[in-house]
């Protein structure tokens, strides 16, 4: 008969224990009492924040790349520019073992490399050296020069200053160390900074060296793409022997560590310019002619050479990215005067 008058209280958000705050009632009774609702912009604003601080780390292709930038030069990241010198590292057990696998196990496969080339022939052909002097390969180790058009002197290319007298033992310790530092990362992913990319271009360079291993007269071209791991021994070496992450070219450094660091960093630099930036491309256009012609020969263009192209072409666009990053990083270091002048160089 008479009705029970409902007090006006103010309508309590009927949120559980450690709900965020913000979050709207599940019942509606804030919408019913009148009351104010939780739903206002600086709520939202708070939960946002919330959120974007329990939320688990970024994995985007964009913190990928910087964390391989990271891992080898000084990054400002409130400028956006690299630093003279290399980071600084602590010491890390999984890291240095496997920095100090790659420095030994690379040596053997750089100096095979090198025993497969004549570098009279490759001095002629860079303009180093007057005439062809002597034919091509003798077509040992799979016929090494079958490629490159001919082994006279007249006709001189990278192919045919491969010798390939050495390309078996070349090729197995190659599989072998690629083989072993795959499983290395697989099993401790902790000693590199960006594991599944190195395991996912150890899988594709054993594929792809197969390619020279079963068509003997493309052997030039891993003797000559496999060049680039004398870059990378420079760049691990960086690291390596200067982990306290001084700059270069600073001028009182104690004589042998001013030597060590400024050599290291010079082999560095020239073996980046002359192998990434101007041997890939060379190979590229010799790899591309060679393309065409095997398409004749085998009245197809769905060949071997097919294969090889497109990845040879993904290589140098990489390469040349790379170095336009770092160009551009270190153009804006010195347009901002930098914060130490005597560092200023590499």
């Amino acid at each position: 008969m008479f009705r029970k008058k409902k007090s006006k209280k103010p309508a309590i958000s009927q949120q559980g224990v450690g709900a965020p705050p913000g979050a709207s009632s599940s019942n509606g009774a804030g919408a019913k009492g009148g009351g104010v609702t939780s739903s206002t912009p600086q709520s939202r604003r708070s939960l946002h924040r919330m959120r974007s601080k329990s939320a688990p780390p970024s994995t985007s292709r964009r913190d990928e790349h910087h964390e391989l930038i990271e891992d080898h030069y000084r990054v400002d990241h409130e400028a956006h520019v690299v630093l003279p010198g290399v980071p600084k590292y602590d010491d890390d057990w999984a890291r240095d073992c496997h920095d100090f696998f790659n420095l030994i196990a690379l040596v053997p496969v750089c100096v095979l490399n090198a025993m497969n080339w004549n570098f009279d022939l490759l001095a002629a052909y860079c303009g180093l050296a007057g005439g062809g002097g002597g034919g091509g390969p003798d077509g040992k180790g799979g016929g090494g020069g079958g490629g490159g058009g001919g082994s006279s002197g007249a006709t001189l290319s990278i192919a045919t200053a491969w010798t390939g007298e050495w390309f078996l033992p070349f090729f197995q310790i190659t599989a072998l160390y690629f083989t072993i530092d795959l499983f290395w990362v697989a099993l401790v992913p902790k000693c590199v900074k960006s594991p599944s990319t190195i395991v996912q271009h150890h899988i594709a360079t054993i594929c792809y060296i197969m390619i020279p291993y079963y068509y003997p007269f493309v052997r030039w071209l891993m003797g000559a793409c496999m060049s680039v791991e004398v870059n990378t021994w420079c760049l691990i070496a960086r690291r390596v022997f200067n982990k306290q992450g001084l700059p270069p070219w600073i001028l009182n450094l104690p004589l042998g560590v001013s030597i060590r660091i400024k050599l290291i960093s010079i082999l560095f630099y020239a073996s980046w310019i002359f192998i990434r930036i101007m041997l890939y491309p060379v190979i590229w256009v010799v790899l591309f002619g060679m393309w065409k012609e095997y398409s004749v020969e085998v009245a197809t263009g769905w060949n071997v050479l097919a294969i090889a192209l497109p990845l040879h072409t993904v290589f140098c666009a990489l390469n040349i990215k790379w170095t336009v990053d770092l160009l551009l990083s270190k153009i804006r270091y010195w347009r901002k005067g930098g914060k130490e002048n005597i560092d200023k160089g590499l």
